[in-house]
């Protein structure tokens, strides 16, 4: 308990001092600094914001209660993700972003879950997760992958086809994966919430009475400013995106696949490990295959909605090496939590397949 308290403590004052990168952030870009120090300060600057808006909002949720926190919990999850991309979309960089929507998907399911199941296999040799709830996440994400496959599968089988049509089917197809993600947190949080409630009654029970004792108007207020803060900071995160790529000679496709969702997602991967470590594998597959869905069934449907009213259109037409990767991530999750057991061979395999992914988007041209 003690250790494990140090460990969270350890962390929380990493993030603390990582605020540092937000003014840092802003001195380079006012200094007209190398495009990459811009890049990178303003990448590292992203993750102690996102760490904030992540801690305010589950400190607003444990107040208002859990059908509302929930619901909140479920619509700030990937704050981050969701700015960053609007960002990028209304600058004109609509390939970085479906590439950091894939990426951010093939980066949960195989970086931050194989992380989580390997460090929390070198602890325990076996771990056990609720393995109902994995099975409707993995079907939910089978659904996500026929979304993304039907793009491509419609262009290859068709001639002569218009842009036009791909984004009328994107717009249909983003409002019923929003449709059926409201369907989803009504399952999760109204109808069989018990389902869900695992986790938090073995070995410790999660305090609320800190969050309690502090009046709502302090996670608000904290919550409002990181988000506006990391609005600024992502703009010159894609300000300095393609004239970074250019010095360091990268692809936009690694770049948004590999690079991106790495800072946007860093927050998520600790704390999906640390669940792991202290033997909660229910909570840290939910942190990560949770993430992946609200990506796939949230975060890609609003952008595609969103351009269409910003005027830059984005549809789900994704590269097919792309959706090719999402299927690998996908069907390798699925395969290993289907029994509701991991073991830190299991966590070493995703871990591999994600280093090969990533070679593979390094090389491609």
């Amino acid at each position: 308990m003690i250790q494990d308290k140090l460990k969270m403590t350890t962390k929380d004052k990493i993030l603390l001092g990582m605020l540092v990168f937000v003014p840092i952030c802003f001195i380079t870009e006012w200094l007209h600094l190398n495009p990459v120090i811009v890049f990178l300060a303003s990448g590292l600057a992203i993750v102690p914001l996102a760490a904030r808006i992540a801690n305010s909002t589950e400190e607003i949720a444990s107040v208002i209660g859990s059908s509302l926190g929930g619901l909140l919990n479920a619509t700030f999850g990937n704050a981050t993700e969701m700015i960053i991309s609007i960002v990028a979309l209304k600058a004109g960089l609509v390939d970085v972003v479906k590439a950091s929507i894939t990426g951010t998907i093939i980066a949960n399911l195989l970086l931050a879950l194989g992380a989580a199941i390997t460090l929390g296999g070198l602890r325990f040799k076996e771990q056990n997760f609720q393995p109902t709830v994995a099975r409707m996440n993995a079907s939910s994400l089978n659904l996500a992958l026929v979304v993304l496959l039907t793009p491509t599968a419609i262009d290859f089988t068709s001639q002569g086809l218009e842009l036009a049509t791909i984004n009328n089917f994107s717009a249909v197809a983003s409002v019923l994966l929003l449709l059926f993600y409201v369907l989803s947190l009504l399952f999760s949080i109204k109808t069989h919430k018990y389902v869900y409630e695992v986790g938090t009654t073995e070995g410790e029970e999660v305090d609320y009475t800190t969050h309690e004792s502090k009046p709502l108007w302090q996670p608000i207020i904290i919550l409002l400013v990181c988000t506006i803060v990391l609005v600024f900071v992502s703009d010159i995160l894609v300000e300095s995106l393609e004239k970074a790529i250019t010095t360091l000679g990268l692809s936009e496709l690694f770049t948004g696949v590999i690079l991106i969702p790495l800072f946007g997602g860093a927050v998520e991967y600790i704390t999906a490990a640390t669940f792991a470590i202290k033997n909660k594998m229910d909570l840290a597959v939910a942190v990560a295959m949770g993430s992946s869905l609200q990506i796939a069934m949230f975060v890609a449907p609003v952008l595609v909605l969103v351009g269409q009213f910003i005027g830059q259109p984005m549809n789900l037409e994704f590269n097919p090496f792309e959706v090719l990767t999402v299927a690998i991530a996908v069907v390798i999750t699925n395969s290993i939590s289907t029994d509701g057991k991991t073991n830190w061979l299991e966590g070493a395999l995703l871990l591999i397949t994600y280093a090969v992914l990533g070679t593979a988007f390094y090389f491609h041209p």
